[in-house]
């Protein structure tokens, strides 16, 4: 009778979870968090809706000064390793060297999955010093240029003969102390959550390793091309959805995240309590965000399309809920805190106020983009979420934080690597 009771449980956490893995769910319950807040019911936050127009005039002005023609990519990993005008993709390329589609694919992925593993807050004290450029880099781009060159050395391949892949048992062995040498990290040069870092890449390397039929027998991210597009070549009419990808990253790597987030014994990610959310059964008062796990979907549309696959449904995905978004919507004053002494506070990820401040910026950047695109006189096909986060919302928000206060973001939270 026990077992029969623990397998009910289990199945439900599991359906719960299923909801919750949904940008669907993300969307409607951050949703109901804006209604709350614009109903006066925020204990936070109140909303100014007529600071809307100024939010956009910020975006669209980023926009204009970024990609003067309106030609903007799709926010991604990849607009990182082009830091400092340089084309690591190239050199990427050239270091493959003549090799199949799916062959660079998988490598392209590998790379990818491991920076933005990688790409949480970095604090404001440290930065990344290229050698062959001798152009010093801070926060993401500083990430994604450190962790190209720790990619590119091999420093994650358990194969010497070849460096250009990440696997299961590389992952395995990563240490603190060598990842702090690749990422220059000293007590003059702090890095913010460099053990949580590395504690979720090694989490990687182990659940890899126990699903062999999605990863293959070395445990490679990159296997999730064949697992997403089967066969010994790629087709013409190849084509994936992007929830479709973040629904597998979902499913096969909920166990890297921290625990602590949990239905039953279903770790649920980048979920947390609110009591103001409502939902189905087991769901019911959880929000979620999956911003790391959305950032890494939002950098692997890239990879697929070079690979000559179609990637269909991208405004699926949400904006993502991390401190340049949700710091744009307070510096512009579309948001306003209730009482200005919680910036000085230091909260946690789990705490009502950051959970709340991730949902409006979720449910508000749909609004915002709405705003851009009258304001640049382009339609929803011409620039999709994707491309306002990157023309856009991220810069602006960044730009904006510097004016403010030398660049911090007008909460403080604490990280441990693996939410911001």
């Amino acid at each position: 009778m026990g077992s029969t009771h623990l397998g009910s449980g289990h199945g439900e956490a599991e359906v719960a979870a299923s909801i919750l893995r949904t940008t669907g769910a993300v969307r409607e319950r951050a949703g109901q968090l804006l209604a709350r807040a614009r109903n006066g019911e925020s204990s936070w936050f109140l909303v100014e809706d007529g600071a809307l127009e100024g939010t956009a005039n910020e975006v669209a002005a980023a926009t204009r000064s970024r990609y003067p023609k309106l030609r903007i990519p799709v926010h991604s990993r990849w607009r990182h390793f082009e830091a400092g005008g340089a084309d690591r993709k190239a050199r990427f390329e050239q270091l493959l060297g003549e090799v199949p589609a799916a062959s660079r694919a998988r490598a392209m992925i590998d790379l990818t999955v491991i920076s933005v593993l990688l790409d949480a807050g970095a604090g404001p004290d440290w930065k990344y010093v290229e050698s062959a450029s001798g152009q010093a880099f801070t926060r993401s781009e500083g990430l994604a240029v450190a962790s190209f060159h720790a990619f590119t050395s091999g420093m994650f391949s358990s194969d010497k003969d070849r460096p250009l892949q990440a696997d299961a048992a590389g992952l395995r062995g990563v240490v603190t102390d060598r990842l702090a040498q690749a990422f220059q990290v000293s007590a003059a040069n702090p890095l913010v959550g460099l053990e949580g870092r590395v504690i979720l890449l090694r989490r990687l390397g182990e659940v890899m390793a126990e699903q062999p039929e999605i990863f293959g027998g070395e445990g490679r991210p990159g296997k999730l091309f064949d697992f997403l597009v089967p066969g010994p070549d790629v087709p013409h009419t190849a084509d994936v959805t992007a929830h479709g990808i973040l629904s597998q990253i979902l499913i096969s790597l909920s166990a890297i995240w921290p625990a602590s987030n949990v239905i039953g014994l279903v770790p649920l990610g980048d979920c947390w309590r609110h009591a103001a959310v409502r939902g189905e059964g087991a769901s019911d008062g959880w929000m979620p965000f999956h911003k790391l796990s959305q950032w890494l979907t939002y950098s692997l549309l890239e990879p697929f399309e070079w690979a000559g696959v179609s990637v269909r449904d991208v405004d699926a995905l949400t904006a993502l809920p991390e401190y340049r978004n949700g710091g744009l919507l307070i510096d512009s004053g579309l948001l306003r805190l209730r009482d200005g002494a919680a910036a000085h506070e230091i909260w946690q990820p789990g705490d009502e106020i950051i959970v709340e401040w991730r949902a409006l910026t979720v449910a508000l950047m749909d609004e915002v983009a709405g705003s851009v695109r009258k304001k640049l006189r382009l339609s929803a096909s011409e620039l999709p979420l994707a491309r306002v986060l990157e023309g856009g919302t991220w810069a602006a928000g960044r730009e904006l934080a510097q004016r403010h206060r030398g660049g911090l973001p007008p909460l403080k939270v604490a990280s441990d690597g693996t939410v911001f």
